[in-house]
């Protein structure tokens, strides 16, 4: 009969994946958001960064003192998201994106477009595809008030989607730990239009590791419709879904029906208010975002892309160039070496959006969710990872109940 060997604590602490449940990853993460309370301009940022910073610290306490990785978890999200979230919503506080898709909705509803047609300041530019208006609608219809803020909408996509896209087994622990960390903590509190972004490509990238182009197709149209960055995730998922449905014409008609599916999807939700008015759409969700009007956009991180269109000669043209080449690179990485596993492609999709980050004109640090989220998703969709995460902090718990007798 075989017999089972139970791992040492050292074997615990070297082998055991690296997820946020040691008392030195919350203080990292309550020092992060004390900094980020105190000398953030924004007050959305200094409510979450005061209360995060507090979660944070409780839970390294508790992690210090032996409790289980799930307890200070917990205590992490609900310093981190829940507690802030309450503040804000009380005295009705948000992040610019929420009060910019809250107004869009309400004009997609007036006149038939999400655009303002004469923006003046950045804050009446909205740099989002038509579909983002969508998560302003109860507010636009139902009037302001707790449950018809845009960010519980958004945050409930993101989470949702996530979710589903991940395995049966790890639903309940990776959603849980992806949330308590801050560069997700923050957007969910004061209110992120990149999270239902980064959940439903995760849910595409799902549908086509499954061989499913018509969920892969949805998801990712979806997607697509809320914001430019969805769509270097539509071409890797047809890459997938190449690979996984087999050579020839079987794998090309599955991403055919994909991307099909997607394009209609996309059309459907961007067509009808961008031929609303061309000129506005364009004002709008190009030119802004690649800073070519009068209006500056507020999304000024000091990342090689900033720098350069700030700081350097000709900047802005090189700085387009250079997004050009990393968008090339990736058509010909998927046509040489096509992904074969969903983790695999979330991987290289999650690198060629960290690479188009760090070269846009107008970038901020928060756009890094969309790499994180991705890397995440791969790691817990690794064959086995949630079961060995599973075992493994149930392991270490019990090892510190014996420690403590």
């Amino acid at each position: 009969m075989a017999t089972f060997a139970l791992p040492t604590t050292s074997e615990l602490h070297r082998d055991r994946p690296a997820l946020p449940g040691d008392a030195a990853w919350w203080a990292f993460c309550a020092a992060t958001a004390l900094a980020l309370g105190t000398f953030s301009s924004l007050g959305p940022h200094r409510v979450w960064g005061a209360a995060a910073a507090l979660g944070y610290t409780a839970a390294a306490v508790l992690a210090a003192r032996g409790r289980s990785p799930r307890t200070a978890g917990a205590v992490a999200v609900t310093g981190a998201v829940l507690l802030p979230l309450l503040v804000l919503l009380a005295v009705d506080r948000a992040q610019l994106e929420v009060e910019v898709v809250a107004r869009s909705a309400g004009l997609l509803l007036s006149e038939g477009t999400p655009y303002l047609e004469r923006p003046a300041v950045p804050e009446d530019f909205n740099p989002y595809l038509p579909g983002m208006a969508a998560f302003g609608i109860p507010k636009a219809v139902a009037g302001p008030g707790p449950f018809t803020d845009p960010r519980l909408w958004m945050g409930a996509a993101f989470l949702g989607a996530f979710a589903l896209a991940l395995p049966a087994g790890a639903r309940r622990e990776a959603p849980r730990w992806l949330a308590a960390c801050p560069l997700v903590a923050l957007p969910l509190a004061v209110g992120g239009v990149d999270l239902p972004v980064a959940g439903l490509m995760c849910l595409g990238l799902a549908g086509a590791g499954q061989g499913r182009p018509g969920r892969a197709g949805l998801a990712l149209g979806l997607a697509a419709a809320l914001k430019w960055t969805a769509w270097p995730a539509v071409p890797v998922a047809l890459a997938l879904l190449a690979t996984v449905s087999g050579d020839g014409r079987r794998g090309s008609r599955a991403a055919l029906r994909c991307g099909l599916v997607a394009l209609l999807t996309a059309a459907a939700l961007v067509l009808p208010a961008a031929l609303r008015d061309p000129g506005a759409f364009r004002t709008h969700v190009v030119d802004f975002p690649l800073g070519l009007t009068g209006a500056v956009s507020s999304a000024a991180s000091p990342l090689p892309g900033h720098l350069l269109a700030t700081q350097v000669p000709g900047g802005r043209t090189l700085t387009l160039l250079l997004l050009g080449v990393s968008a090339l690179l990736l058509a010909v990485s998927l046509l040489v070496r096509p992904p074969a596993t969903a983790p695999a492609a979330a991987a290289r999709l999650a690198l060629g959006l960290l690479l188009a980050i760090a070269f846009m004109p107008a970038t901020r640090f928060g756009y890094l969710v969309h790499p994180l989220v991705l890397a995440a998703w791969a790691l817990a969709r690794q064959p086995g990872t949630h079961h060995r995460i599973r075992e493994r902090v149930r392991e270490l718990v019990r090892v510190r109940k014996r420690a403590s007798r």
